[in-house]
């Protein structure tokens, strides 16, 4: 069986949609930020000078893209499509519109209890246990993750002063077979979080030669007897979560240039 092909794929994205009356000659700025929670996206919708510029279009919904004005800069925003198949389509349609450098940030679930509900991980490795890194990156059991710009958004947790943890990522895209077995398996080979996106967005960005950047606040517990949701639920803990889109839209000016 044929996954990982160095060929061009049959299908080229085409760039963002447009509505009647939007100009569908834009080019977007070249640092987009993306994030997975729609509380977040719409909060910063409320908060900050936004224009819809255009949409991302699926069989079935549609995500509205934005150019945000942030301290005189301008940034490209989306919501984030959840699962490594949506966000790999994403990074391909918004680069097609001239994004060429992403910073995309959500939850994960915990495999150390002792990481704080809420605090920041960083990963730097994925174990690629998903499907759609396999067709942008040669069959392997790691991919590296955020080989850029962590000094950069270090100095921004220490000038936020956010506790933060550095370490592998376990990738998978089916959380209902998180089972007990493999959470041993890859807290044992040093992943201290869980999530569904790290491994495709390093594989895609590696193939098309991109820059990014992606990172974590700490969800819902899994080192324990009993599933431990914390604040897993989009709205608990919201005031916390708003301060750590400031680290993105922050981190996306450090790197505009």
């Amino acid at each position: 069986m044929i996954r990982y092909s160095e060929e061009e794929g049959f299908i080229k994205p085409t760039g963002i949609r447009f509505r009647e009356g939007q100009d569908e000659y834009i080019i977007l700025p070249k640092v987009a930020v993306g994030v997975f929670s729609h509380h977040l996206f719409r909060d910063v919708i409320q908060r900050f000078s936004c224009k819809e510029v255009g949409y991302m279009k699926t069989a079935n919904f549609e995500r509205d893209i934005y150019i945000l004005e942030y301290k005189g800069e301008k940034i490209t925003f989306f919501m984030a499509g959840v699962s490594g198949p949506y966000i790999c389509d994403d990074i391909e349609e918004l680069h097609a519109q001239g994004v060429e450098k992403f910073i995309i940030f959500g939850n994960c679930g915990v495999l150390d209890s002792k990481i704080e509900d809420c605090s920041i991980i960083i990963p730097t490795m994925a174990f690629r246990d998903e499907g759609a890194s396999q067709h942008y990156w040669p069959d392997s059991e790691t991919i590296e993750l955020n080989p850029k710009y962590i000094n950069e958004f270090i100095d921004l947790l220490k000038e936020y002063k956010f506790d933060y943890t550095m370490g592998y990522t376990w990738t998978i895209d089916a959380f209902y077979r998180e089972t007990r077995d493999k959470i041993n398996y890859f807290k044992e080979k040093g992943a201290v979080c869980v999530e569904m996106e790290g491994a495709t967005i390093a594989a895609v960005c590696k193939r098309k030669n991109l820059d990014y950047f992606t990172f974590y606040y700490a969800g819902d517990n899994l080192d324990c007897n009993e599933w431990d949701e914390r604040s897993l639920m989009g709205h608990v803990n919201l005031d916390k979560k708003k301060e750590v889109m400031l680290l993105a839209l922050d981190l996306a000016l450090k790197i505009k240039d």
